[in-house]
């Protein structure tokens, strides 16, 4: 996660899904703003055992301590912890150079890699992440966190799952995604279409339309299968007075949202292996003293768990 590549993918992230559900993961609206966060707005209840975790974490903190978040994408852990230990001083850092504002009475900092933290020794007495962690090169990251955590600070992680829902709901998405990109070649079609000049835009917007329609009686209309060709006939539609170089443009950067999904589906698989192996995990944090304190499932409404919180001291 430490190319120009992956950071431009998770601002991108960022700006088109500040305020959705979950975090640091993929799964956002590629069509519109309205970001989607890394599950349905349906499944938005399991954010209630999220926070509890972290009301308990926070909890016994000292008095005025030091937190850092890592990966903290839109600060949430922080306005969390925030809500219930107003003394503390929260401060989130992200790989993304582009991050939301940050909740009111926290700081956050973007364009940081979580290998190389630049804070001095011991300055935190607690540091935490959720879903961020596991995307990094995790050595190193317990490293950097055991150097910059205070005696007897603590770390609390939320990590992936790989048999989780989370995991699961993306790589559905993904194939609906490459579906539409791929398999019917909607950006393609239409901007080939398009070359007719203007009597070519309705020509495109009729293909997308039919793609769309496809899109949604395979997958139905909350997937990507329908959004990506649905805003690419928009586009179009839209786009006439402006003209087919506009109407280029804009599909370009749908196409470009959808491929930045698909980058961020590939990391998420990758952080579910590296926090599926836990041994590994819990060795790097052991080598600088951090035992392993305790792992808390995180479960969504039915049960079914979608997280570890696991917490060194």
């Amino acid at each position: 996660m430490a190319t120009t590549q992956s950071q431009e993918a998770w601002s991108d992230f960022w700006a088109l899904n500040s305020g959705g559900a979950g975090n640091g993961a993929a799964g956002g609206r590629v069509g519109d703003s309205n970001g989607g966060g890394c599950l349905p707005q349906r499944w938005a209840a399991i954010e209630n055992a999220q926070q509890a975790a972290w009301f308990e974490f926070c909890q016994d903190l000292p008095e005025g301590a030091a937190l850092l978040d890592l990966a903290t994408g839109d600060g949430r852990v922080l306005r969390w912890m925030l809500s219930k230990r107003s003394d503390l001083k929260l401060l989130g850092i992200d790989l993304a150079p582009k991050l939301p504002m940050p909740p009111m009475g926290t700081e956050t900092r973007g364009g940081i890699a979580m290998e190389s933290l630049p804070f001095d020794d011991d300055r935190f007495g607690a540091v935490t992440s959720q879903f961020g962690f596991e995307y990094g090169d995790t050595k190193r990251v317990a490293d950097e966190i055991a150097r910059v955590l205070s005696p007897g600070g603590k770390v609390g992680l939320m990590v992936h799952r790989g048999d989780g829902p989370i995991l699961e709901h993306n790589l559905r998405r993904r194939g609906e995604l490459l579906w539409a990109l791929k398999e019917k070649g909607a950006a393609r079609k239409v901007k080939t279409a398009l070359k007719n000049g203007p009597a070519g835009i309705d020509l495109a917007a009729n293909l997308a339309g039919k793609i769309a329609s496809q899109g949604a009686a395979k997958f139905g209309e909350t997937s990507p299968a329908w959004e990506i060709p649905e805003a690419i006939r928009r586009s179009c539609l839209m786009g006439r007075q402006a003209g087919v170089g506009s109407i280029i443009e804009t599909i370009g950067i749908i196409e470009g949202h959808a491929k930045n999904e698909l980058g961020r589906i590939q990391s998420l698989a990758g952080a579910c292996k590296t926090a599926d192996a836990r041994d590994k995990v819990t060795r790097a944090f052991a080598a600088h003293g951090l035992e392993l304190q305790g792992t808390q499932a995180i479960c969504e409404p039915s049960g079914r768990e979608l997280a570890d919180f696991i917490t060194f001291g």
